[in-house]
């Protein structure tokens, strides 16, 4: 549904499509949110560089998306790795021309444990994946977003409601995600008075994902040093919410990720022209 609505509204007001001419890159859109945005993106006629540490997947997304008419290249790789960083955007760049437009920093994973158990590798991962990597690949992307040609650039940083908010058992995503909203504003305030960038950060709250599923499905991500981090929520925590699980948010659901790669689109999008420097909340109406 929501992705009818911005296809229609998209439809008049940008016949060419809403991202007509721009090259954009979005970390982790292998799967999940990532790969829904890949696809919206496309559709809207951006040239879309399919980042994500699983090389099958990316190829998968890249090449659904040129089977479809549209035009996308993988690039995979491991956020946690500069020379990688530097690589994609090389490679980005070449795709696109000599130019980039837009990038979505969206890879990550959750690795809970309560305060007095969070170990030093689940805290510096962590923080090094949502943080850091980041970070890098702004930096090395600066040559093509610090200039004056006359064309919209801007930057998306995906967050959490667990870095707005907080969430027992994830302090570390819960620091690197509110350490995300900083990244945004910063980038808007350096880049945006000569260079016209814009930043946000788009926290999402309970989204269909991988991460909100049962941890029972068996769902994992392997770290640098081979190690597996199970993904998903415990089947018994889930339980134990009984009929209760979605009370707190007003439209009693949880989003899809269609749905939070539209929100995404729309950022990006000429319609959020002016929207520079905030933490865009899409919970379905949570506040807590």
């Amino acid at each position: 549904m929501a992705e009818k609505r911005v296809a229609q509204i998209a439809g008049h007001l940008f016949p060419k499509g809403m991202l007509s001419g721009q090259v954009a890159i979005i970390t982790g859109s292998g799967q999940g949110i990532g790969a829904e945005a890949a696809q919206l993106f496309a559709k809207e006629g951006a040239k879309v560089v399919v980042q994500d540490i699983d090389a099958a997947k990316a190829n998968a997304v890249a090449k659904a998306i040129n089977d479809a008419g549209g035009k996308a290249t993988a690039v995979p790789g491991d956020m946690l790795n500069g020379d990688y960083i530097n690589e994609l955007v090389k490679k980005a760049a070449e795709f696109g021309g000599g130019k980039l437009h837009i990038i979505v920093n969206n890879a990550g994973f959750t690795w809970d444990g309560v305060i007095h158990k969070m170990t030093d590798k689940q805290w510096d991962t962590i923080l090094a994946l949502h943080n850091t990597a980041p970070f890098r690949l702004v930096r090395a992307a600066a040559p093509y977003f610090r200039v004056k040609d006359g064309e919209p650039r801007n930057i998306i940083n995906i967050s959490s409601t667990s870095g707005v908010n907080g969430n027992a058992g994830q302090i570390n995503y819960g620091t690197a995600k509110a350490g995300v909203t900083g990244l945004s504003k910063v980038i808007a305030k350096e880049w945006g008075p000569s260079f016209g960038v814009r930043a946000n950060t788009i926290a999402f709250g309970h989204i269909l994902t991988r991460l909100t599923a049962a941890k029972e499905e068996g769902a994992f991500v392997t770290t640098p040093d081979g190690g597996k981090v199970a993904l998903g929520i415990p089947k018994a925590q889930k339980e134990s919410a009984g009929g209760t699980a979605y009370v707190d948010i007003p439209l009693r659901r949880p989003g899809t990720a269609t749905e939070a790669a539209s929100v995404i689109l729309a950022v990006a999008s000429p319609l959020f022209s002016y929207v520079n420097g905030q933490t865009i909340m899409v919970t379905g109406g949570r506040n807590m």
